[in-house]
């Protein structure tokens, strides 16, 4: 049981420059084994098997500084197919190894295993992995911990002792039945049964004589929390009962010290924390709970760990809980998200493209189609069935993997004609009218050119439930160079704009009937999953791929295959 790490070796000497990332061909290379299975967990009591990697949940870490490499045998020894992303890890040339089931890779079939060749570059601080098939990440999820290289430092003084903190969600039925059954029927598929911190609800719900996670520290020591939301659908408040804290990361990449006393974090995003242990030594509760400015149905419930002091002889008679925003208040969202700056300074220096020679406007939606049941109606408004999409593209997930077919011109696979702006202009963000419900459905990919400068606007639509929807673009880091309410508007927009320090992260939350704005060099080749890291709406079709084209030699070209993918059943 647990990780088996095999051991690490020295890579080849020298450095290159590739897609605007300094590569060292000095990196350490570490090898993991992760055996998928299913396994036993009670949680509120209940007890089901799940699918866990080494009977874990959460699954185990992944240690490795920046720019190292890690080669992770994957053992599907579970009941149906999985595939693994390691979220927010460029893989430069390498979209082999990225994961996500039938876009780069079909998925590997029980009793057979893969091997991912994870490639870091330029990230550093904490990201983390997660199947990428259907719900499976529910259970199938772990932190990666990216330190600097060997002989660099923090850009703050090194912590006492850090601390990986995950957040995620608890079904107490068969997550893949759950979903499997509300596609069936095009409904809204049930809301979590609980949250959890590293795997434990925590005090505040039903059958809570189970243990909680406990975080020991030392009065007067700083410590580096490492803060991963798993949660399949919900973005989270967190907050530590008596103490502020300071933000020092986002997404594998640095930030100006935000000085806080709570947080929000949507699905698919990581924070780095610095937390000082100041205050009376005693008991702590850490807590969080959802934002959710949507009327669709949400878990709303609270998930708690425990600060716990040393040297405390008794627990007190009431742990203080921590003040948290309501769960509608979008105003605390904004107000913590507005101050995320990139830390731009020296040694993390940052470049943010300022001749746009690509622009692209994706509107986003919650839809509905027409019911297809021959026996009955479907489960969405009006006997509707559920959907979403992408410029009114509701994303159909092939049976063949996108990668080989473009990288072999397999036909009939995908079309090449998503396109960059929406297939009709209207007040996006106030409109609601049922013309504009429904989308059409195809497996439709975006081409662009290497080396282009790209600006890609998100606009959030009235369309059907309008919410907050954490977007999240595979192969990339981008710059978050605006975000506001109400429309874009190519004129007025782009006079808002920061292009001084915009932070540079993997996962951007677009406001309810709002846009965002961000902007990347395609510099790495391959095949690039876009998609909402609200599951269910992922799972509706609000989706899409990049297809970014090979440059101009073998070095800016998609590295060959491996010799070992799985094959498409």
């Amino acid at each position: 049981m647990g990780l088996r790490k095999m051991g690490s070796m020295l890579g080849l000497l020298g450095i290159f420059l590739l897609d605007g990332l300094l590569l060292s061909m000095a990196y350490n290379v570490h090898h993991y084994s992760f055996i998928l299975k299913e396994t036993n967990f009670t949680r509120l009591c209940f007890t089901k098997p799940m699918l866990t990697v080494n009977e874990q949940f959460p699954g185990p870490t992944i240690h490795v500084r920046k720019g190292d490499r890690a080669f992770v045998n994957v053992h599907n020894d579970g009941k149906y197919g999985v595939t693994l992303h390691w979220h927010g890890v460029k893989q430069p040339l390498n979209p082999w190894s990225d994961g996500p089931e039938n876009i780069t890779q079909c998925p590997i079939q029980p009793g057979k295993n893969f091997t991912y060749e994870v490639i870091f570059s330029d990230e550093e601080g904490t990201l983390w992995w997660h199947a990428h098939s259907d719900w499976s990440r529910a259970t199938v999820h772990g932190p990666i911990v990216i330190l600097p290289p060997r002989g660099k430092a923090y850009p703050y003084p090194k912590p006492y002792a850090e601390e990986t903190l995950v957040l995620a969600s608890w079904f107490n039925t068969d997550v893949k039945e759950l979903i499997d059954d509300a596609m069936a029927i095009g409904g809204d598929p049930a809301v979590s049964d609980a949250f959890t911190i590293n795997g434990w609800p925590g005090a505040l719900y039903n059958c809570t004589n189970e243990t909680i996670y406990r975080l020991p520290v030392v009065y007067g020591k700083t410590y580096h929390l490492r803060l991963v939301n798993a949660i399949m659908n919900e973005e989270m408040f967190f907050a530590i009962a008596g103490h502020n804290f300071t933000v020092v990361a986002q997404d594998g990449a640095y930030i100006k010290p935000i000085p806080t006393s709570y947080l929000m974090i949507t699905p698919g995003q990581t924070m780095d924390i610095l937390l000082t242990a100041n205050q009376t030594p005693s008991y702590y509760y850490i807590a969080a709970r959802p934002f959710f400015d949507s009327g669709a149905p949400f878990d709303n419930t609270t998930t708690t760990a425990i600060l716990q002091y040393t040297n405390v002889i008794a627990a007190p008679t009431n742990i203080t809980l921590p003040t948290l925003p309501i769960q509608t208040d979008h105003d605390s969202a904004d107000n913590f998200t507005s101050k995320i700056k990139a830390l731009a300074s020296k040694d993390h220096p940052i470049s943010v493209p300022k001749n746009v020679t690509k622009h692209v406007l994706i509107t986003v939606s919650v839809n509905q189609l027409p019911c297809e049941l021959t026996n009955g109606t479907c489960g969405g408004p009006n006997g509707s069935r559920l959907s979403a999409s992408l410029n009114n593209i509701s994303f159909a997930t092939p049976t063949t993997d996108i990668l080989q077919a473009y990288y072999r011109s397999l036909p009939n696979v995908f079309e090449n004609d998503f396109p960059d702006q929406p297939p009709l202009f209207f007040n996006f963000s106030g409109v609601n009218s049922s013309i504009y419900l429904l989308p059409e459905v195809g497996t439709k990919v975006l081409f662009i050119e290497y080396g282009a400068s790209v600006e890609l606007v998100y606009q959030g639509t009235n369309i059907g439930n309008p919410e907050n929807h954490p977007m999240h673009l595979h192969g990339y880091s981008f710059y978050v160079v605006g975000s506001a309410y109400g429309n874009w508007n190519a004129t007025t927009s782009p006079a808002t704009y920061n292009l001084i320090d915009p932070p540079e992260v993997n996962t951007i939350g677009v406001p309810k009937n709002g846009w965002t704005a961000i902007r990347f060099v395609a510099k790495n080749p391959g095949v690039w999953f876009m998609h909402c890291h609200l599951e269910r709406h992922a799972s509706w079709g609000m989706d899409t791929v990049i297809v970014v084209k090979n440059g101009p030699s073998k070095g800016t070209s998609i590295q060959r295959p491996p010799r070992n993918l799985p094959i498409c059943a």
